[in-house]
């Protein structure tokens, strides 16, 4: 009789052991996603599915960007200021423990905007110093700098080789391809091997180009210009304007491709309640697909990995819209905050 009551005992362990790690896994989703609300300087950790918001967190002052690491521990946001700003700090964020860490102290680098994650290092941008730099996690020191020469270098993108950086440089009206290369040698060779340097090439796009992206393939990048409601098309490889195209958007902020790389959105931070805040463009015909209305100026617009959403930050809402990107229309709201900006993809495995 023992035995089986014993037998028994084991198996509901089992079961409310099951159930108990089902409802973890129920609660910490293996994807999530990252809200930042400027105005409540927090940070919300969200269910992408059920929208629900799971944790809300300090973010530190002023954030308007926010990436976080490959292994899904830690978030960077950036504290922003404005470009003359005496800000000189990144926020960083434990995902697991759901706190605020200290924050990475700069120096005399300041209004840190932009960031990248790429090869387990922290890329940003500092718009007063008009740099780029990388953080190393590892040694937690900033292990490189490099000054774009342009005024007011905002956003940043690392290509995945890390041989390519990308910037847009909104009061300069640039976009800045930046590449790895080897100088000439003079017939030289270091005893470590040739040596390596960077060569900045900032190709002119428009007045106001803020938000950009690079195409899925590499081989383009499509900039948004607030002042001139238009995208700039650049050839990567060429390294100049190729198209300009009008768009329909009042101070268009981000521009997003969807991973498959068929459709272009881009959102409007001066959108007012009955404008248009977000358009849709086809990628190969270069013409407008949809106008939505999210509700009013909107900002930060992140892509599921499989194509299906868009999660558009309609900052002057209050709110984060997500749209269907098959129907492309509006099928829920996030509430996450005052004035949502950025947004980042939390990946753990």
């Amino acid at each position: 009789m023992s035995g089986t009551t014993n037998f028994l005992r084991s198996i509901c362990y089992l079961i409310a052991t099951s159930l108990i790690v089902s409802t973890a896994l129920a609660q910490t989703p293996s994807t999530t996603l990252l809200v930042l609300s400027k105005s409540d300087h927090t940070v919300s950790i969200v269910d992408p599915a059920t929208l629900q918001v799971l944790a809300r967190i300090p973010s530190g002052p002023d954030p308007h960007e926010i990436i976080a690491s490959d292994d899904g521990k830690l978030a960077y946001i950036s504290n922003y200021g404005g470009p003359d700003s005496t800000l000189n700090t990144i926020s960083v964020v434990d995902l697991v423990a759901r706190k605020a860490l200290h924050a990475i102290d700069l120096g005399a680098v300041h209004s840190t905007h932009g960031l990248d994650f790429a090869g387990g290092k922290l890329y940003f941008t500092a718009e007063t110093n008009k740099v780029i730099g990388r953080y190393d996690p590892a040694t937690q020191h900033v292990d490189w700098i490099l000054g774009t020469g342009q005024d007011r270098t905002h956003m940043i993108i690392v290509a995945h080789g890390l041989d390519k950086i990308f910037t847009s440089n909104v009061n300069s009206a640039t976009i800045s391809i930046i590449e790895q290369t080897t100088p000439p040698s003079g017939g030289f060779t270091p005893p470590g091997g040739p040596r390596l340097t960077w060569e900045v090439t900032n190709v002119p796009a428009g007045q106001g180009c803020e938000g950009f992206d690079v195409s899925p393939d590499g081989k383009e990048i499509w900039a948004a210009n607030a002042h001139d409601a238009t995208v700039t098309i650049i050839d990567v490889a060429a390294k100049k304007a190729v198209q300009t195209l009008p768009i329909p958007v009042r101070g268009a902020n981000r521009l997003k491709f969807t991973p498959d790389g068929k459709r272009v959105l881009i959102s409007a931070l001066g959108a007012r309640s009955g404008d248009t805040s977000l358009v849709v463009l086809d990628e190969a015909s270069r013409k407008e697909v949809k106008q939505l209305n999210l509700g009013g100026g909107s900002a930060g617009i992140l892509i599921a990995r499989d194509g299906s959403r868009a999660y558009v930050a309609v900052s002057m809402a209050d709110k984060v819209a997500v749209v269907d990107l098959k129907t492309l229309e509006v099928t829920g709201e996030i509430s996450a905050g005052k004035q949502p900006d950025g947004l980042a993809w939390v990946i753990t495995k």
